[in-house]
């Protein structure tokens, strides 16, 4: 049957700003109070932050436990009508989340194309819908973590910005994107912020029993037992087709339970053509992919403990003047096996014992022609894999009283290796055959987290992490030394053999305060070290999809940041926001350094004339400051439901500390609409502008600004389920972007001078619940 349904899928900030905020909320505080004082809140129950997690919050409602349902119906509650901007208050940093309705009207291929129009956040868009990474506060592949349901991504995605993350939007149930003190939580990799994208692969609650069914995640709940004779079972489709790239995807989701055994199964599948943009076809951009997981879980009394297998395919083109001369493409395959499980004991000191754990093998292969006119030339030219083991084992303990405060504890012990290679058969004898030779990653860390609750609307949270990482590769000899920047390097020597170790300690401090008319402030500060990570001290070689010739430092240190961020934020009533302010200073940066040489197979040159753009690890101190402003304001009611404007800004300045620019920067974004929302429907029209960006690196060239103008209308019903396999809730939408056809390119694309973002574009979408 799910065969049957996917091929049916297929086919079918300023003090005065403050102030203003301020007044704004106290004007909308009488509107709200009635409306809250009667209905329960919308819950934003958010997994990835703090390791400390408690009872089921709401909107604005730090730590409160859930209301009893009241007889009655209650009355319709805008802030649970589709679209409504989820702002978390009860975290100590800003946390951004993208919910599955919203997931499934965006459509997106890739989390950076997800991300990418949220305030503080953009995309790599390497290769538009299919290779984009998030992209947080102008920190990218190296300082940003992908999770999935806990477990890194693992894939090749912070290895080169041409590869894919292996973790498609279309099986995603919930994006969340982590800032601040929590990162301390996954790794000196993720000082720059963690993407989380959550699904039920592995399932963590049983879906659909007469018997409530309670959250067991986190919370000092037991897990309701499912009698044999009460099994049960729902699933859902989800198909859209596009005009832009005459896409079409598909994917079904079975959940079913019985004899306290919850599983899970998936299959989505996406095609895309080469898009269109306002000047034509670009070329070198189809994308086809298929994936899919199989996935359980056994509750018993006190916890559950699950386990899912997952696997990812895609083949997708890299768009640019290189990659349409020799038609290069990337085969990917990922294979995941992911465990998770936690336990509430029958204690007075420990609330619940979580872990989880898993073990992935990916591979691709770059394909291409090593003569644009011969065919026959056609084969592999790179190749990649990662075999990676990972797991992490946490222990909450019950809140004590240290009689100034409530004190809550979690520590955590992490693990993992990870061995690289990335061979190349085009010259087997050469010393530089492929991107680096084999290399491997071991880490160990440490971590806790304290929170302390002073009162039901003070909160502190002191947190650090310990971390040990051991590196091991080989790096040829570079003759004459490549990082004497007055000398032109021509030759590469044998490679030496490295084993370098590096121990990051890290530490934050934060507050939390509620305030009146439901405002939530926070201030955070927090010192944080990042060990380089193996690309950056071992890379020696060409990466035709990104035309470099990539140069690794093994001389590289350690890298720190001492961050300060503030934030105000609103979450309930007609008025809602989120405002943030951020500082950070690196010592020793590392970043990539485009040169303005070029080189070619083993030999390189002042200046240009050589196939490849050299770029070489280099480390220098930074600053990076910024902010980030978003709201929602129900204007009036109309018809069922509320009209009401939008708007968001945000900015990031990234200098070195002589006042030169960090390369490769997102422009500042100011944006706004209006819309209506009701219990069924959401319409919407945005104007996102994105300024130029001309504070660029030496080597770079500016990038002009756009204009991308979407409007969206979706219709969302609950139907009467006459039967176990009938229709429960449907959903059918329209969405288009870039209405404007403007040209729109990514200012932190390599590529951005040779590839357009797709032009305008109308996508239509379905998705019923059974």
């Amino acid at each position: 049957m799910s065969y049957k349904l996917l091929r049916a899928s297929l086919a079918g900030g300023s003090a005065v700003a403050m102030a203003l905020l301020v007044s704004a909320a106290a004007r909308s505080q009488q509107a709200d109070q009635p409306a809250a004082a009667e209905t329960a809140l919308p819950e934003i129950v958010v997994q990835a932050p703090s390791p400390i997690q408690r009872p089921h919050r709401h909107r604005g409602e730090p730590g409160r436990t859930t209301a009893a349902a009241p007889s009655a119906a209650p009355a319709p509650n805008p802030d649970t009508y589709p679209g409504t901007l989820p702002i978390v208050t009860d975290q100590f940093a800003t946390v951004t989340v993208v919910p599955n309705e919203e997931i499934r009207r965006s459509g997106a291929a890739t989390l950076g194309d997800l991300l990418n129009n949220k305030p503080g956040i953009t995309g790599s868009s390497f290769a538009p819908g299919a290779s984009s990474r998030p992209i947080i506060r102008g920190l990218d592949v190296n300082r940003v973590g992908i999770v999935e349901n806990g477990i890194g991504s693992n894939g090749a995605s912070d290895l080169g910005e041409d590869h894919f993350v292996p973790i498609d939007p279309l099986a995603t149930s919930q994006v969340e994107v982590i800032r601040g003190p929590a990162t301390l939580r996954y790794g000196s990799q993720s000082i720059g912020g963690v993407v989380s994208a959550s699904n039920n692969r592995i399932p963590e609650t049983l879906p659909c029993s007469a018997v409530p069914s309670i959250q067991t995640y986190g919370y000092n709940v037991k897990a309701p037992v499912l009698s044999p004779s009460n099994p049960c079972a729902s699933f859902e489709t989800r198909s859209a087709l596009s005009s832009v790239d005459l896409g079409r995807e598909g994917g079904v989701l079975l959940d079913a339970a019985g004899n306290n055994v919850a599983i899970h199964a998936d299959a989505y599948a996406r095609k895309t053509e080469d898009y269109s943009t306002p000047h034509g076809i670009q070329r070198n951009t189809a994308t086809q992919s298929i994936g899919g997981s199989v996935g359980g879980s056994y509750f018993f009394e006190g916890g559950f403990i699950g386990a899912a297998v997952t696997q990812t395919n895609s083949l997708y083109r890299i768009p640019g003047t290189e990659g349409e001369e020799v038609g290069t493409r990337i085969d990917a395959k990922q294979t995941k096996v992911s465990l998770k499980g936690d336990y509430h004991p029958d204690s007075a000191a420990i609330e619940v014992i979580r872990f989880w754990a898993g073990v992935t093998d990916y591979k691709h292969n770059e394909l291409g022609r090593t003569d644009p006119a011969d065919f026959s030339t056609d084969g592999v030219r790179q190749t990649f894999t990662n075999k990676e083991q990972e797991g992490r084992v946490e222990v909450q303990f019950a809140p004590l009283d240290v009689r100034f405060a409530a004190l809550t504890t979690a520590v955590g012990v992490q693990a993992s290796h990870q061995e690289l290679t990335a061979p190349s058969p085009d010259d087997p004898g050469s010393p530089l055959n492929g991107l680096w030779d084999p290399n491997k990653n071991t880490k160990v860390a440490g971590y806790v987290f304290n929170e302390f609750k002073f009162s039901d609307v003070t909160k502190a949270q002191i947190a650090g992490r310990i971390e040990h990482v051991d590196l091991s590769g080989t790096t040829p000899a570079f003759v004459p030394d490549l990082f004497d920047l007055n000398v032109d390097p021509t030759a590469i020597g044998a490679p030496t053999a490295r084993n370098l170790n590096f121990t990051p300690k890290s530490g934050s401090i934060g507050l939390i305060q509620n305030l009146p008319w439901n405002l939530a402030a926070s201030i955070t500060g927090q010192y944080t070290e990042r060990a380089p990570k193996p690309a950056e001290l071992f890379s020696r070689g060409g990466h035709d999809a990104t035309t470099t010739f990539d140069i690794g430092n093994p001389n590289l240190g350690i890298e720190s940041a001492k961050s300060v961020e503030a934030g105000l934020r609103r979450a309930t009533g007609p008025f809602r926001f989120e405002l943030t302010g951020y500082y950070t200073r690196f010592n020793g940066f590392i970043y990539r350094r485009l040169t303005g040489n070029t080189c070619e197979d083993v030999t390189c040159q002042f200046g240009g004339g050589l196939e490849l753009n050299q770029a070489i690890y280099s480390q220098r101190d930074a600053i990076f400051r910024g902010g980030e402003f978003q709201f929602q304001y129900d204007v009036l009611p109309v018809w069922a439901g509320q009209f009401g404007v939008e708007g968001q800004y945000d900015i990031v300045r990234a200098t070195f500390t002589d006042g030169t620019n960090v390369p490769r920067i997102p422009p500042q974004r100011l944006g706004g609409g209006i819309y209506y929302r009701d219990a069924n429907w959401l319409a919407r029209v945005n104007l996102l502008h994105a300024f130029a960006q001309n504070d660029v690196s030496g080597v770079e060239t500016p990038t002009a600004g756009y204009n991308n103008l979407r409007a969206e209308v979706s219709y969302t019903t609950k139907l009467a389920k006459d039967s176990w396999l009938g229709p429960r809730e449907f959903t059918f939408g329209l969405v288009g972007n870039n209405l404007l056809n403007d040209d729109i390119r990514n200012a932190v694309a390599y590529n951005k001078d040779q590839v357009l973002q797709p032009g305008l574009g109308v996508r239509m979408f379905a998705n019923v619940k059974y």
